[in-house]
């Protein structure tokens, strides 16, 4: 006889761990169990030193993929939990699962998602609290998606006045865009300073904001400015010119263009 599926973890609880410095992870996708982790080192991402490689900045420019927040949590978290190329095996049980959904419902999870021709190619997600966002995992089904929703995550986090972001466990992908490895206690101390600043602005508020300032009509309705020396409501570029020449000369004509300049001119 199977033991009972160990329910959710309490949302608050989850908060208050994160807080601490402490996350939950499991053995494999179908051991019920959890545990609680706090690394003696940690990796972060310096929001003022992520590397935007030139092409990287290119494709997200070029509006390879169309990039959303929040707009299929469910569809990220299943693709992360999903077996990878040499792994057949997730840290991401059920337990786990419905927890991030439970928080995400409570507005304190957030995923970034890119799509090619309306499917889900590539995305992450993660727990944003104060000025601090916990990144959990992500994936990627094309070249470079999941690269481009980490940019779109940095920039937007710059944007809404965050201070933190933590990556977790070093990996090379993450330290070829600029993760750095910190001890316990300097991650500590940064991550009480984070929490001290009080909260950051809504993730998603911000996202509208650039897609708003990109059409032309400003930073919305959230108050969010876009971008050191990008102009909010840059608009559309002139008809004469190619989409490319008004990204050099600093008009954005897309979303892309925006994140690509905001990361590129406040690196």
């Amino acid at each position: 006889m199977h033991a009972p599926t160990p329910p959710p973890i309490p949302t608050e609880l989850l908060l208050n761990a994160y807080r601490s410095g402490i996350f939950p992870m499991a053995d494999g996708r179908t051991d019920e169990q959890i545990f609680w982790v706090e690394p003696r080192e940690r990796a972060i991402i310096p929001l003022d030193g992520f590397h935007c490689s030139r092409s990287l900045a290119r494709t997200i420019r070029r509006d390879r993929f169309r990039v959303t927040v929040d707009a299929d949590f469910a569809g990220v978290i299943e693709a992360c939990a999903a077996p990878r190329a040499g792994s057949s095996d997730t840290w991401i049980n059920q337990p786990i699962d419905a927890s991030y959904r439970a928080l995400f419902a409570a507005g304190h999870a957030h995923s970034v998602e890119c799509w090619e021709d309306g499917t889900l190619v590539g995305g992450l997600y993660g727990v944003a609290f104060e000025r601090v966002f916990c990144g959990e995992s992500m994936f990627s089904r094309r070249r470079d998606a999941s690269k481009v929703a980490l940019a779109w995550l940095v920039a937007l986090m710059r944007l809404a006045g965050f201070r933190l972001l933590d990556c977790q466990f070093m990996t090379d992908h993450l330290h070829s865009m600029g993760a750095v490895t910190v001890s316990r206690e300097d991650y500590l101390q940064s991550l009480t300073a984070a929490v001290a600043h009080g909260r950051a602005d809504n993730l998603r508020e911000t996202y509208c904001a650039v897609l708003s300032a990109a059409s032309g009509a400003g930073a919305g309705s959230s108050g969010v400015g876009v971008g050191d020396g990008v102009a909010a409501g840059a608009g559309a570029a002139r008809e004469d010119e190619a989409p490319e020449a008004a990204g050099e000369r600093g008009v954005a004509s897309s979303p892309g263009k925006l994140i690509a300049q905001s990361l590129i001119q406040t690196s």
